[in-house]
């Protein structure tokens, strides 16, 4: 039996590792830090049993658990991200355990007044008895995604110690740096040498994910003329007026604060400016293959319309494609997906099929060749002082990966 004691001791140990990644290095991992957490999960692996166990130059992590029947078995794999998000602090993460949450508002730290409530959190009262482990406040706790890696051991683990659980060969994939879009980069698909896998990266128990945005990004410039203002009449040229224009053009609704579901959207998450130059970097998001496209054609018009109003370039644009919906890629194999969802329904967990409203390492692996569909790992708030995690939902997360592997034995014997 997986017991909540278990698979507490470990997550802890894994999320008081600081890994958070950094946008800004250009090495891999992009943090050295990340090699703590790294080197300690590959002894791990081996302590526990795995074999083949490999970290190579840029801290990709593999291991290998034999099959144990005889006859043909697809090998499947499970994969996770041992970094953590750069949006907020993961340093000295003080991560507390909270027994038989009652439902009420949750002090996470009493001097600074942070409150964990379900007043604005509705989804904590999905846990109302259960046991969850949340942060001081401080910093963000690292579910996302020490979660997954802490499921991922601990079903290898159990699946060692319980043979009679008849399996393929299970391959095991941890990366660096996937919360800053790199965690696929330099996956090795072909040593991994799974016929498909799972990312262990969703949230609330029960996602199962093969639908994921397709993504770019957008950088547009816009050049003015910098004069004396005391004599800039017919002169001066004002870029961050211009950059004003541009950002109020968009349809203002089709922003990430005012869409859910499959719906896309313009985001304009960095802007810095001055009266002679101001950059606007802006993400394009968008589930449908031919939407997505056109909201790139909807910028790249509005920038030809904004020079020819001023009879000159003053605005260039740079959109770069950042990766695709796994969904093209998925649904030829669609039975992958629904052994997931069967193994949640004999575990009595309620499979919530929906779109990822971002990106996965799944996206990427699956067009590198690697189907690779995403469950849940149980967190919540992901990113930030709020976030928490039920134990309850590790275990079943856990679960999940046993069946899994079990179903597919079972399906080809």
């Amino acid at each position: 039996m997986i017991t909540k004691e278990d698979i507490t001791k470990r997550f802890i140990s894994y999320v008081t590792v600081d890994t958070e990644s950094d946008p800004k290095s250009d090495t891999t991992p992009s943090t050295e830090k990340q090699w703590d957490l790294a080197n300690a999960l590959v002894e791990e692996l081996k302590a526990i049993g795995m074999k083949d166990v490999s970290i190579d130059a840029n801290a990709y992590i593999m291991a290998t658990l034999p099959s144990n029947v005889d006859y043909d078995v697809p090998t499947i794999g499970f994969i996770s991200h041992f970094d953590t998000s750069p949006d907020f602090t993961g340093a000295n993460v003080k991560p507390r355990v909270i027994e038989n949450y009652d439902g009420k508002a949750i002090t996470l730290n009493s001097d600074q007044n942070i409150i964990l409530s379900p007043d604005y959190f509705e989804d904590l009262l999905l846990y109302k008895g259960q046991t969850l482990i949340v942060t001081d406040g401080t910093t963000l706790l690292g579910a996302d995604d020490k979660a997954g890696i802490t499921e991922i051991v601990s079903a290898m683990e159990y699946l060692i110690n319980h043979p009679e659980i008849k399996h393929g060969d299970i391959k095991v994939g941890f990366t660096p740096d996937e919360e800053i879009g790199r965690g696929a980069h330099k996956f090795d698909v072909e040593k991994f040498g799974a016929d498909w896998a799972y990312t262990m990266d969703g949230s609330q128990i029960g996602e199962l994910e093969y639908e994921n945005f397709n993504a770019a990004g957008a950088k547009v410039t816009v050049k003015g003329k910098i004069v004396h203002p005391g004599y800039a009449k017919g002169k001066m040229i004002n870029s961050m007026y211009i950059a004003t224009e541009f950002i109020n053009s968009l349809p203002r609704m089709e922003t990430p604060e005012h869409t859910e579901g499959y719906q896309g959207f313009f985001h304009l998450h960095h802007m810095e400016g001055k009266v002679e130059e101001t950059v606007l970097q802006y993400i394009i998001r968008d589930h449908d293959k031919d939407h997505f496209e056109a909201r790139k054609e909807v910028m790249v018009k509005l920038t030809n319309d904004i020079n020819s109003q001023y009879g000159r370039e003053v605005i260039t644009i740079d959109i770069k494609d950042q990766y695709f919906n796994m969904k093209e890629k998925v649904v030829p194999v669609m039975h992958i997906v629904d052994i997931a969802e069967e193994a949640m329904k004999q575990l009595d967990i309620e499979p919530l099929i929906k779109p990822i409203r971002g990106g996965t390492d799944g996206s990427q692996l699956s067009y590198m060749g690697l189907p690779c569909p995403n469950i849940f790992a149980g967190g919540h708030n992901f990113h930030g002082r709020y976030e928490y995690v039920p134990v309850e939902s590790m275990i079943k997360a856990t679960e999940v990966i046993c069946k899994i592997v079990e179903l597919t034995a079972l399906k080809n014997q």
